[in-house]
C-alpha cells in the first residue's frame, strides 16, 4: 500500500532498502547498502520518500500470494485454503490443516513486518536532521511510530516471542539479536501509539493528496484493539469511545457506518465514513508475475485468488464475475451461520445454486465447497487495461479497521453489558435490518463472526477470548502450540532467536 497519488514514489528510495530490507530474511541478511542510506534523507522530498516506503508494508494484508487475509482465514474455521491442491501453497494449507511447522510457514509473514519495522527506524533516526517544516517532520515522526506500532502488533499476536529493535541494526549485532517478552513488545507498541497520536491530524480532510494517510482516530482504534488484546479493558472501551462516538451517529473524528452494509465491498467506494485504516490498492502499478509479492506491485491479490476457478457466465443475469483460483472456499458452518441474515449475499456467492439455476458455471477443485467468499471477487469490469499481468492488478481497497469492527470490540471491553455495549452491538445490527437481541460476550462474538466474515479476523477472535481449541479442534489445532505461529527456520540459523514451544520436532 503507498499514500493516494504517490504510488511510484518509493522508486526514488527504493535502493536503499534492497539490501537491507527486501529479503524475507530480514533478521539474517547483510546490510550492504548502509553507504547509500548514509548519503539520503537530505532534504523533505526525501524523508517523504522514506515515510512511503514504511507505509507500503501495510499492503502485507491484501498483497502477494501470502498475504495475511487470506492465510488467517484459512486457518479459522469458516474458511478451508482450497486452491489448485494441497501443495498449491504449502503455507497456507498447513496452516489449514495445523501442520505448519518452522520449514513450511512462509518467512516472508515475519521478514515483510521487519522491512516495516527497519525503514521506520531509519527514518525515525533520520528524520531530526532533515531540513524541513517541524510540524511537517513531527507529522511524519508520529506516522512512522504509529506504522511501528501496527507492525510490531502483528508480529507479536502471530509469532508471539520476537526481538524487539528500535534502531538500525549494525552488521555486527544482527546474529545477536534476541527476543524479548511479549509484554515489552506490547509495552512499546503502547508507547509508540501514545506518542503518536498527538502528533497526527484529528482526520484526514485533503483527500485528494492525503487519503489513506493514518489520522488520530485511526491510531486510538488501534490503540484500543492492542489493549483489548492485552486484557486491559477499561482502557480499551475508553479509547473505542473516542472513536466511536454515539452508537449509529458522526464521531468526532468524522466516522459512519455507511447506509447500505453491500456498498463497502463496491470498487469505488474508497475511502467512506466506515473506514479508519484502510489498504491502499491501485491497478496502475503494472504488476507483474516477476515481481508480484516483492514489494513493487500495489494490486489486490485477494481478488484473484478467492473467485471460483473456471468460472463461466451462461446467462446475463449471472454476474460477470472473473475467473479467480478457487481459495478460502466458505465452509459449511459459516453458510449455515449466515443464511438468512441480510449480509449473506454481499458475503458468499452460492456458486452451486447458480448452477442449479443454469446462470453460471464454474471447474469444482481441491476442498471445494461450491461457497465463495464474495466480498473481494471482482468482475470483468474491474479489470486493469493497463500493462502487467491483470490477475495482479486489482484495485478493489481492503479496511484493516472499521468502524462496525471498533463498535464491536468496545462493547466486548465493556464486558457485553450495559446499555453502551448493547447501543453499540444494536447499531451494528440495524444497519443491516435486524432487531436488538439482548446483549452478551457470545451475541458480540457471533455478530463479529457474521459482519466481519472473510476479512481476516475470526482466527484472531478465537484465539484471544480462548475458543480456538474447540472450535478448531477438527482441524488439527493443538491447545498450548496452535495459539502462535512457528518462527520460520532461517531466522534460527546462526541466530540467537529461539523457536517458540512445541515446534522443535
Amino acid at each position: 500500500m503507498k499514500l493516494k497519488n504517490i504510488k511510484y514514489s518509493l522508486v526514488v528510495c527504493g535502493a536503499l532498502f534492497t539490501a537491507l530490507s527486501c529479503s524475507e530474511d530480514f533478521l539474517t541478511v547483510e546490510p550492504k547498502g548502509t553507504s547509500l542510506e548514509a548519503n539520503y534523507y537530505k532534504n523533505e522530498s526525501q524523508a517523504y520518500a522514506g515515510l512511503v516506503a514504511v507505509y507500503d508494508i501495510i499492503g502485507k494484508q491484501s498483497k502477494g500470494f501470502e498475504n495475511m487475509i487470506c492465510m488467517m482465514n484459512a486457518g479459522s474455521d469458516d474458511f478451508n485454503a482450497a486452491g489448485g491442491g494441497a501443495t498449491d501453497g504449502v503455507g497456507i494449507h498447513s496452516f489449514a490443516d495445523y501442520s505448519i511447522s518452522q520449514s513450511t510457514i512462509p518467512g516472508s509473514f515475519w521478514g515483510d513486518f521487519y522491512q516495516g519495522i527497519f525503514r521506520a527506524n531509519v527514518l525515525l533516526q533520520k528524520l531530526p536532521a532533515v531540513p524541513m517544516d517541524e510540524a511537517k517532520k513531527g507529522r511524519f515522526a508520529a506516522e512512522t511510530k504509529a506504522l511501528r506500532a501496527y507492525y510490531y502488533f502483528e508480529l507479536v499476536r502471530t509469532f508471539r516471542n520476537i526481538p524487539l529493535i528500535l534502531e538500525p541494526i549494525k552488521t555486527a549485532d544482527i546474529f545477536n539479536v534476541v527476543q524479548v517478552a511479549p509484554e515489552a513488545i506490547y509495552a512499546q507498541i503502547e508507547k509508540d501509539l501514545k506518542e503518536a497520536i498527538p502528533g497526527l491530524p484529528v482526520k484526514i480532510t485533503n483527500m485528494t493528496e492525503e487519503a489513506g494517510r493514518l489520522s488520530q482516530g485511526a491510531a486510538k482504534a488501534l490503540l484500543g484493539k492492542v489493549y483489548l488484546y492485552e486484557g486491559k479493558n477499561a482502557l480499551s472501551a475508553a479509547e473505542f469511545a473516542d472513536v466511536n462516538g454515539t452508537p449509529g451517529g458522526t464521531s468526532m473524528y468524522g466516522y459512519k457506518l455507511v447506509d447500505k452494509f453491500a456498498d463497502l465491498w463496491k470498487v469505488s467506494n474508497k475511502f467512506n465514513s466506515e473506514a479508519i485504516i484502510e489498504i491502499v490498492h491501485t491497478d496502475k502499478s503494472n504488476a507483474d508475475w516477476g515481481f508480484w509479492g516483492g514489494g513493487k506491485d500495489e494490486g489486490n491479490s485477494v481478488c484473484i485468488m478467492v473467485g471460483p476457478r473456471g468460472y463461466n457466465r451462461i446467462l446475463p443475469s449471472a454476474p460477470d464475475y472473473v475467473s479467480g483460483w478457487s481459495f478460502n472456499t466458505v465452509r459449511q458452518g459459516l453458510y449455515d451461520v449466515l443464511k438468512g441474515d441480510p449480509r449473506f449475499d454481499a458475503t458468499i456467492l452460492d456458486m452451486k445454486a447458480m448452477t442449479d439455476a443454469g446462470q453460471a458455471k464454474w471447474s469444482p477443485n481441491y476442498d471445494d465447497t461450491g461457497y465463495f467468499l464474495k466480498k473481494f471477487m471482482p468482475l470483468n469490469s474491474d479489470t486493469s487495461t493497463g500493462s502487467g499481468a491483470t490477475a495482479l492488478n486489482y484495485k478493489q481497497d481492503v479496511y484493516a479497521i472499521r468502524l462496525a469492527d471498533t463498535y464491536l470490540m468496545e462493547a466486548e471491553a465493556l464486558g457485553g453489558t450495559g446499555a453502551r455495549a448493547q447501543a453499540l452491538l444494536d447499531a451494528v445490527r440495524a444497519r443491516v435490518g435486524l432487531g436488538s437481541i439482548p446483549v452478551s460476550l457470545d451475541a458480540i462474538a457471533l455478530e463479529r463472526r457474521k459482519e466481519l466474515a472473510g476479512e481476516g479476523h475470526r482466527w484472531f477472535d478465537l484465539v484471544r477470548t480462548g475458543k480456538a481449541a474447540a472450535a478448531l479442534a477438527s482441524k488439527g489445532f493443538k491447545a498450548g502450540k496452535n495459539e502462535i505461529w512457528p518462527i520460520p527456520f532461517k531466522e534460527l540459523e546462526n541466530t540467537k532467536i529461539v523457536q517458540n514451544p512445541n515446534y522443535n520436532n
